[in-house]
């Protein structure tokens, strides 16, 4: 089965767009946050130098269409027909072939599992129940989903756009929100985990190690650090936290929390003018030497050297 990049896709998609290929899927962007981009299908369907029907057999990469035209889909070696005002999941495991049949409205966004990671607690998208959908990956909304989905799509082209520090964490929140939308559309029995008291300790690890991010100034200070912070604030045993966290996820409950920690230092790094020694502090680290120690762990480079663009490898 062949495999359609983020590289080969935006080869297509940048005469649709005007932007050259350097500025759709900039260099080392994948390694400091993973990738994010949004686009409207109106472009692409005005556009003469893209057919929107071109196949992706599989993709190295997510991709979420709110879809607001009729159109038709290959799934599963059966053609289906797609209503207006449907939500529809694509992920790199699942060949998908969508075909519109009419002029097409709406949108669309690419992420990669990398981009996720910091609000998925070291999952993949694919390990969502979404994703392990047995049936369609298409989701018909109300006219309130839709207008709601509207709102997000138009909200990811605003944040996109911005210059704002944190922006990415925004992005994730809407892609989260889009998430859920689906799976609220999902028959229960498809929501419901096998194992639901270590689903819900994992989601409620997570959402307690996301809700410390983002920093908006160097006074505040991350509260849970450790394993044992956050078995204590779970009232679980720092084993029982461990062993699900490992079982479900693969990596430790140290890990995710470095994992999440290191990526709040790279954006306050690359957004921010605070000092070494703020970010340190804010952090949690007792001087610059420890979190340096740390950070090269995660980033393969110094802090100083990783706020310095000439200095990060691509």
């Amino acid at each position: 089965m062949t495999t359609t990049s983020l590289h080969a896709l935006y080869q297509e998609l940048a005469p649709c767009t005007g932007l050259d290929l350097g500025t759709l899927l900039p260099e080392g962007i994948q390694r400091e946050v993973g990738h994010f981009n949004v686009f409207a299908l109106a472009d692409f369907w005005q556009s003469a130098r893209l057919q929107p029907a071109t196949p992706y057999p599989c993709r190295s990469f997510y991709k979420i269409s709110l879809l607001r035209s009729r159109s038709r889909a290959d799934f599963a070696n059966q053609t289906i027909t797609i209503e207006p005002d449907a939500l529809v999941f694509s992920t790199p495991k699942v060949p998908f072939h969508w075909q519109p049949v009419e002029e097409q409205q709406g949108y669309f966004c690419l992420f990669t599992a990398e981009f996720m990671l910091p609000v998925l607690g070291g999952l993949t998208p694919d390990e969502l129940p979404l994703f392990r959908h047995e049936g369609y990956p298409v989701f018909q909304l109300t006219p309130a989903e839709a207008a709601r989905a509207t709102a997000l799509f138009g909200q990811m082209h605003e944040e996109l756009a911005s210059d704002y520090a944190h922006k990415y964490d925004l992005l994730r929140a809407y892609v989260l929100e889009l998430l859920h939308l689906g799976q609220k559309r999902q028959p229960t029995p498809a929501l419901t985990p096998a194992h639901s008291a270590t689903a819900r300790l994992s989601a409620r690890f997570v959402e307690l190690l996301e809700r410390q991010f983002p920093l908006t100034t160097p006074q505040q200070r991350v509260p849970l650090r450790t394993a044992k912070d956050f078995a204590d604030r779970l009232a679980v045993h720092v084993n029982h936290l461990n062993k699900v966290l490992k079982d479900s996820t693969g990596r430790t409950t140290t890990d995710l929390i470095g994992g999440r920690l290191a990526q709040e230092a790279k954006a306050l790094l690359r957004h921010t003018d605070w000092t070494l020694w703020e970010i340190a502090d804010s952090l949690g680290f007792v001087d610059v030497a420890h979190f340096s120690h740390f950070f090269r762990r995660y980033a393969a480079v110094s802090p100083g050297a990783f706020r310095a663009p000439a200095a990060v490898p691509a």
